[in-house]
């Protein structure tokens, strides 16, 4: 962590893996209290518990629900196919029911034996036929849009004296570039609007005019009021530039909880921007190239229900991100994975912007159309189309799954109540 003596750094990086750990640990230890042994009572209660734990860890202090189990089933497992009836946490129950169903086949008599193996085929044969569906249909033409990936390491992206070069970069990515709809990723111009330089704002919007281009930008932005600021993305093209500004903050990264406890250690670190404003709910989409975008900034799609309003309101789903914070990790390949379940979970496609990588044009079937090589300076060009109606789970959200394993787990106490009752 920049800027803090390892004394204080060490121990905050093991903090939260230590935190995030409680939640599958009080799922298992929870399911072993009704049942220690593999049994009916322990597969009704180990994937309901396991569920509502993984649910919690994405609703309790914001959430924090990335790499959650469901998303390793995303998208060449059977199992995917039911993202569009239940989202990521339908798929999140399923494969610890799997996992739960494999244990059981241990110690299971032959009958239950072939009552799993027969449970076990309907279920992911089932996730076949449903990955055949096309839960939402195309509306109006396709349309080409090119994804701009700057590739500026995250130690000069801040920079003052590296601040010319990315400007130029995401200028002559402009310049070089022809489509119907262009996106820049996250704060791919690394200053306030309304402080970049002199003239810069209309060469961008001159380029992308003379090639009848609608161009947006992830960008900070003051507020109205301009007491706060704002994790942007900007319409450049239109004159009135309308915006979209990221409502779910990062907890420690974007905003400081419990100021007055732990604010003295925000003063030790190099953490510009860490004090955004939330954008608000129910944001309109921005009309761009004659679609309806509903945007989302970096983590923002890892959180599948506060998609579901946009995505109804919107033809398409853009995502833009920085990930250059993570370096060389499997935090990429993990963010592709979230933005292809949300097209899954809402049969639009999604537009990924990305500084480094990855940046990709995802299918509403969560099937990747094109994708950026990581870590080059480029821009992806491709296809989307805008697409209307509503899957199943963007007309339940979370709650069946939710109140579903519940019930699982009150059933099984009762089981273990009733069986204690009679011995």
């Amino acid at each position: 962590m920049a800027g803090l003596p390892a004394w204080i750094a060490a121990p905050l990086v093991l903090l939260l893996p230590a935190y995030l750990a409680l939640y599958p640990g009080l799922a298992s230890w929870l399911a072993c209290r009704i049942d220690p042994r593999p049994g009916v009572r322990w597969l009704l209660a180990f994937p309901a518990a396991w569920e509502l734990g993984e649910w919690l860890r994405g609703w309790v202090m914001t959430g924090f629900p990335w790499g959650a189990a469901g998303y390793s089933q995303i998208t060449e497992s059977p199992l995917a196919g039911y993202a569009p009836l239940g989202g990521i946490h339908l798929v999140n129950y399923l494969v610890a029911l799997s996992a739960a169903a494999l244990a059981m086949l241990a110690r299971a008599g032959m009958r239950q034996r072939i009552g799993i193996l027969i449970a076990a085929a309907l279920a992911w044969g089932s996730g076949v036929w449903l990955r055949d569906i096309e839960w939402t249909t195309p509306a109006g033409k396709p349309i080409t849009v090119a994804l701009a990936q700057g590739n500026i390491a995250q130690e000069l992206k801040w920079s003052p004296e590296n601040l010319e070069n990315s400007l130029l970069t995401y200028y002559r990515q402009v310049a070089m570039t022809r489509a119907d709809l262009m996106i820049l990723p996250e704060t791919a111009l690394p200053l306030f609007l309304d402080d970049l330089p002199s003239g810069y704002l209309s060469m961008m919007r001159g380029e992308a005019s003379r090639a009848g281009m609608a161009l947006a930008s992830g960008i900070p932005r003051r507020t109205d009021d301009g007491r706060g600021y704002l994790n942007s993305v900007v319409a450049l093209s239109d004159p009135k530039m309308p915006y979209y500004a990221k409502d779910h903050l990062v907890p420690f990264g974007e905003f400081v909880p419990l100021p007055g406890l732990i604010g003295w250690i925000y003063q030790h670190m190099d953490m510009p921007l860490s004090g955004f404003t939330r954008g608000g709910a129910d944001q309109p989409p921005l009309m761009l190239a004659g679609q309806k975008v509903a945007f989302n900034v970096c983590y923002e799609d890892s959180f599948g229900e506060e998609l579901i309003g946009p995505a109804s309101r919107a033809g398409m789903l853009a995502n833009v991100s920085n990930l250059a914070w993570f370096g060389k990790s499997e935090a990429m390949s993990q963010h592709l994975q979230l933005s292809q379940a949300r097209s899954l979970e809402t049969g639009r496609y999604m537009l990924r912007a990305t500084n480094n990588g990855m940046t990709a044009i995802i299918r509403p079937d969560g099937e990747i159309s094109a994708v950026a090589a990581p870590f080059t300076a480029q821009v992806l060009t491709g296809f989307a189309q805008s697409r209307q109606g509503l899957t199943p789970y963007m007309r339940v959200g979370n709650l069946p799954v939710v109140l579903g394993c519940g019930a699982l787990l009150l059933l099984a106490l009762l089981l273990g109540w009733r069986r204690r009752g009679q011995h």
